[in-house]
């Protein structure tokens, strides 16, 4: 070998070392200034007592402020495009849900994709929708709905808080896997929508569980199922749709996400952290006083779970024929 190509090597390998010596430097050292956490959502909902709670643990686990901004409007885009727009430098994160998902899917015109224009950080919670009439409806299973309906199409109303809503297409999802054929009522929200279920305007609906909750413990409204997988803890006595409809599931997944090329250091050290709090007894309890549960990933499987979601839901859209409004 002779001396100018061993020259080479010998600088090639340093620039190596010091490149790595440095990216692990940055993730030890980071953060040394305050973090921005954007969600699409105005205070007081669950997806900003999640991003408080979480921000909080952070603060204290990291050493710097972890600051909550909220940004609602546009159905969660304006929030969303901020993060993807922000320095990749681990100082701007967002949330990540469902509604991410299936705006990626509504509104191409946006040229936005959540998986390929944010970079998966963790999970942070993970909670039912829960099928639910008035008590009028003489239903009590979710057969008995299945029955009711297909003895009266187009007569049964089912709303939900908005077209393209997660509570819109687990509605369409439920129609496909039952073979029934019901009246979507959409509403501008979750609240304007529980005020006519629970006057009997309309009869049926798909609605965030923790939104819910205190109206069927009290018999304002029954409960027929919940929509994950598995049985609600905060709801053990009623069953899961897939129970009846054997593969349903659709969950009120929320997570944290960064702009694209944030340092994969600073990613996976803020995916440790973030686990470490959904580990913790208090931050477990607060998310089941939610109606919710931890939702662990690494950043590698969150990425997977979100591509799988786009797929599921862009097949949903498409047979359901729903357009964004």
């Amino acid at each position: 070998m002779n001396l100018q190509r061993r020259r080479f090597l010998h600088a090639a390998a340093n620039a190596a070392a010091f490149s790595i010596v440095s990216r692990n430097a940055r993730a030890q050292d980071y953060p040394t200034r305050p973090v921005r956490i954007i969600i699409g959502f105005p205070a007081g909902g669950t997806t900003d007592i999640v991003a408080r709670l979480i921000g909080q643990w952070l603060s204290e686990r990291l050493g710097q402020q972890f600051i909550v901004e909220n940004r609602p409007g546009a159905n969660t885009l304006l929030a969303v495009e901020a993060v993807a727009r922000a320095p990749a430098d681990g100082y701007t994160l967002g949330t990540v849900s469902i509604s991410n998902v299936l705006n990626s899917i509504l509104y191409p015109q946006h040229h936005f994709d959540t998986n390929r224009d944010l970079a998966m950080v963790a999970g942070l919670n993970n909670s039912p929708l829960v099928l639910e009439v008035h008590p009028s409806v003489p239903v009590n299973t979710v057969p008995e709905l299945i029955s009711h309906a297909k003895a009266n199409p187009h007569g049964i109303s089912m709303a939900s808080f908005g077209t393209g809503s997660i509570s819109h297409v687990a509605g369409e999802l439920f129609k496909i896997a039952g073979g029934v054929d019901m009246l979507h009522v959409p509403y501008r929200g979750s609240a304007p929508m529980l005020i006519d279920l629970l006057s009997g305007q309309v009869q049926t609906a798909f609605d965030n569980l923790p939104a819910s909750i205190e109206h069927i413990r009290a018999g304002k409204l029954r409960a027929l199922a919940v929509t994950t997988a598995a049985r609600s803890q905060a709801l053990a006595h009623i069953p899961s749709l897939s129970e009846f409809l054997p593969g349903y599931e659709v969950s009120a997944y929320l997570g944290l996400g960064a702009p694209r090329t944030t340092p994969a250091e600073i990613v996976f050290k803020l995916n440790e952290e973030v686990n470490a709090g959904l580990a913790d007894p208090k931050i477990k309890a607060r998310l089941s006083e939610l109606g919710g549960a931890p939702f662990l990933f690494s950043p590698i499987e969150f990425s997977k779970f979100i591509g799988n979601e786009t797929e599921k839901w862009a097949k949903v859209i498409r047979d359901a024929k729903i357009k964004s409004e």
